[in-house]
């Protein structure tokens, strides 16, 4: 057998140096980096910290461009170090796989954006005078929605489910379970804002800046995690069903953020989400549909089947 013959046999990891021998490190590596390093600017202007004397709507560009770099690229770069052209095919179909079944839409685009008004709507109804605002979800807020939608979805969910749900979770799962698994990458994607909460306006959305705020940001995102692994699991590992729950979560927020105080809506949010992702488990068992992920896995052909 030949050098060349012998070297096409040996498994890609064995021949792609270090990133290949450790890809969720060095993924994390890398969105991480790629991220905080693009949003420096945005963070450190006027708009954010105000530690460099200068402020631009052009810096607001700094949010969907860090999120591209970040875990959208370190996806693509890891998946071509670490399976090559067959992996990039892979997490391309993944991104584009919608033949999931009628009712993950009506879950994703009617569900989700149904229950989340209704959750933070309870959280308003405990504010002293909250009451008065609830004339905002009339038409008004209905017909913003689509718009609040696509803005949403550009510059977050898009490019950030392409690296958590995409690349980290499908090997995350098998080393660690998907409930553990899920939660360690929760916690990580909280990790990942962490800089943005020194932006006014993207923390007032979040919760306010305090620890014990950052620190229910952190059980949100671990809650939401569990949720959409749930999602991804039971839909053949489709992203784009990832990219769609994200983005119908995250939709609502701006509007609120508006009506409620920070406490109150990071309250609301959490207690949401908590009881959602507790339900998914217990139902579960804790396998959040892992079993029909794995299903997939073996068998790639189910992933092109309707169901």
């Amino acid at each position: 057998m030949t050098p060349t013959a012998d070297a096409a046999e040996r498994p890609r990891a064995a021949r792609g140096g270090l990133l290949a021998h450790h890809p969720l490190l060095f993924f994390f590596i890398m969105a991480f980096a790629f991220s905080w390093i693009a949003w420096a600017p945005w963070v450190l202007s006027e708009e954010g910290a105000g530690l460099l004397p200068f402020s631009s709507p052009l810096l607001a560009a700094a949010l969907p461009i860090g999120i591209f770099l970040g875990p959208t690229l370190a996806a693509f770069i890891m998946t071509a170090t670490t399976e090559g052209r067959a992996g990039i095919r892979r997490l391309l179909r993944r991104i584009v796989l919608w033949r999931v079944g009628l009712r993950w839409y009506l879950f994703a685009l009617i569900g989700v954006p149904l229950v989340i008004p209704l959750v933070l709507t309870l959280g308003m109804i405990i504010v002293p005078g909250g009451l008065a605002s609830l004339q905002f979800l009339g038409p008004g807020y209905v017909l913003a929605y689509p718009v609040s939608f696509v803005v949403t979805l550009i510059i977050g969910p898009l490019f950030e489910e392409i690296g958590w749900r995409g690349f980290a979770l499908p090997r995350m799962q098998p080393l660690h379970g998907p409930l553990v698994g899920s939660i360690i990458l929760g916690l990580l994607w909280a990790l990942w804002h962490l800089p943005e909460f020194m932006v006014p306006w993207w923390a007032a959305q979040s919760g306010g800046t305090s620890p014990i705020a950052i620190v229910k940001f952190g059980m949100i995102a671990t809650a939401l995690g569990i949720t959409l692994t749930w999602v991804f699991n039971n839909t053949k590992g489709s992203v784009l069903m990832a990219i769609l729950v994200h983005t119908s979560v995250d939709a609502p927020f701006l509007p609120f953020s508006v009506l409620l105080g920070p406490s109150e809506l990071i309250n609301s949010i959490l207690v949401g989400f908590g009881a959602l992702a507790l339900l998914v488990v217990v139902l579960t068992r804790g396998r959040l549909g892992y079993e029909h992920y794995q299903q997939v896995e073996e068998d790639p052909d189910l992933a092109t089947a309707s169901r």
